[in-house]
């Protein structure tokens, strides 16, 4: 095979290690029983597909089914300009990248963090778009390739569409600021740098989700106040949660409230 899929974060590899590195770091994990790879050939052969579903007017969730590692959907972005295709996913087929082609031109292609760098080499040369990440995480990278650009600080990556980087979860994690978004009010598509909770009237802050391990009170506030710096009012993670009105104030209430947590504000609640 020319690239391998840890079964675990769907990641691609060029060569088959022991164990993937972003799985062995305290924010992911490796499986009891041990490092498991698979490849495009097995997903397929397993009845692997991609779901194209609109979200709302010009943005789509890209998804595969069943499942693939963590699972995330990617967020297909359209302007007048071209597409941008976030938290690219783990698997693709000739059906999918057909589908993801009819929406729009794709310019660029990027994930938020490491945890989301899915087979984003494939989806680039599928498409014949560039995949952007982040300098300060350039070097979770795991399968190089030509096609592989890096970028850091605020990114107008089309028209309205700004990709920046308040860090937290990694010092790159990234998101993207939509100002037509939302019929006009504006749409932030965090990924899990700022996850949207199951309630939709909150947000959560952790260096690890899986693992429980919380950021800090300033690295939140830090995060909170730099994406406080553009209008939205709806919020979408990385899978199919949303905030659907109200995101920026829930943002800093989130905020507020992980400080005081943090802080011992609340002990005597507990």
């Amino acid at each position: 095979m020319s690239f391998w899929i840890c079964a675990t974060c769907a990641v691609e590899h060029a060569e088959r290690v022991e164990v993937c590195a972003i799985c062995a770091d305290d924010r992911q994990w490796v499986p009891a029983e041990g490092q498991i790879w698979t490849t495009l050939a097995e997903l397929r052969e397993t009845g692997g597909r991609v779901e194209v579903l609109e979200r709302e007017p010009d943005l789509w969730a890209v998804r595969s089914r069943p499942g693939v590692g963590i699972g995330q959907e990617s967020k297909l972005l359209r302007t007048d300009a071209g597409c941008l295709l976030f938290d690219p996913i783990g698997y693709l087929d000739q059906a999918g990248v057909d589908a993801v082609a009819a929406v729009g031109d794709v310019v660029a292609i990027v994930a938020s963090h490491p945890h989301m760098y899915g087979v984003q080499v494939e989806w680039g040369r599928a498409l014949g778009a560039p995949v952007l990440v982040a300098e300060q995480d350039r070097q979770w990278v795991a399968r190089p390739d030509p096609i592989i650009r890096t970028w850091s600080g605020d990114l107008e990556i089309l028209p309205g569409v700004t990709l920046t980087q308040p860090g937290g979860h990694f010092p790159g994690s990234a998101v993207v600021h939509w100002a037509a978004g939302a019929e006009g009010r504006g749409v932030l598509l965090a990924s899990d740098t700022i996850f949207a909770n199951p309630d939709r009237t909150s947000v959560s802050f952790m260096r690890s989700y899986p693992n429980r391990i919380p950021l800090s009170g300033r690295v939140v506030d830090r995060v909170a106040s730099h994406v406080e710096r553009f209008a939205f009012d709806r919020l979408y993670g990385n899978f199919d949660n949303v905030i659907p009105v109200d995101a920026r104030a829930i943002v800093r209430r989130s905020a507020d409230r992980h400080i005081g947590w943090v802080n011992g504000d609340f002990d005597h609640l507990t």
